[in-house]
């Protein structure tokens, strides 16, 4: 890329930043959780199911299991039953179970709080680590690539790459890393108030920075 579009993306990066402060700047992280176990979890949950469905699981399922010992003890199918309304929730509870097997024979029990150690557990990806990182423990190593991530980054031409991995290191190169924690929910609220796969553009406040106007992608 040659420096004048590397210029102009980096500035519209930065307008874009600024209208998203604005507009979303109180935005906060979108799972209810207590302690680090409970995110890893209610993340694991989260894959492929909305945020409110996975909130309205959860109270119940942490009153019910409170350690990794206990998740990794249920009984099968157990856990699979409460979290029924979870999609997937055989497959999910599965990963909840083996990840806290890992836990409590490499961990004593606790979450680990690192990126290579996250990711060696069932059920945990960049995505969901960085999750766990940034609001359990409060260490940003990156951004959390979701489907609404990958859409307005697509949209926005701030990549080219169908890959989250590429997603994620295109915006840590053009973001500082002070905003990624931020950046990265603020992307996601917009991503579900306007900028869905069908766009809400004339409602949106980014049409004057975005080179894909009502494209459904």
């Amino acid at each position: 890329m040659n420096q004048t579009k590397t210029e102009n993306k980096n500035q519209v990066a930065m307008e874009m930043l600024a209208l998203l402060k604005a507009n979303y700047g109180d935005v906060e992280y979108y799972l209810n959780f207590s302690n680090p176990l409970q995110l890893l979890v209610a993340a694991i949950l989260s894959a492929q199911t909305r945020d409110i469905v996975v909130n309205q699981v959860t109270p119940e399922l942490f009153a019910k299991y409170t350690t990794a010992k206990d998740f990794a003890d249920a009984k099968a199918g157990e856990l699979a039953e409460c979290i029924a309304k979870i999609s997937f929730a055989g497959k999910k509870a599965k990963s909840i179970q083996e990840a806290c097997k890992i836990l409590v024979e490499k961990y004593a029990g606790n979450v680990p709080d690192t990126m290579e150690d996250l990711c060696l557990l069932p059920g945990v990806g960049r995505k969901t680590a960085n999750a766990i990182l940034e609001n359990a423990f409060n260490k940003v190593c990156g951004i959390p690539v979701d489907t609404h991530v990958i859409r307005l980054t697509y949209r926005m031409g701030f990549t080219s790459s169908p890959y989250p991995d590429k997603i994620e290191k295109d915006l840590m190169e053009l973001f500082p890393k002070t905003e990624w924690k931020k950046f990265g929910l603020m992307l996601k609220a917009h991503g579900k108030n306007l900028c869905k796969t069908v766009p809400r553009c004339q409602s949106c406040f980014l049409t004057k920075l975005c080179p894909k106007i009502m494209e459904q992608k």
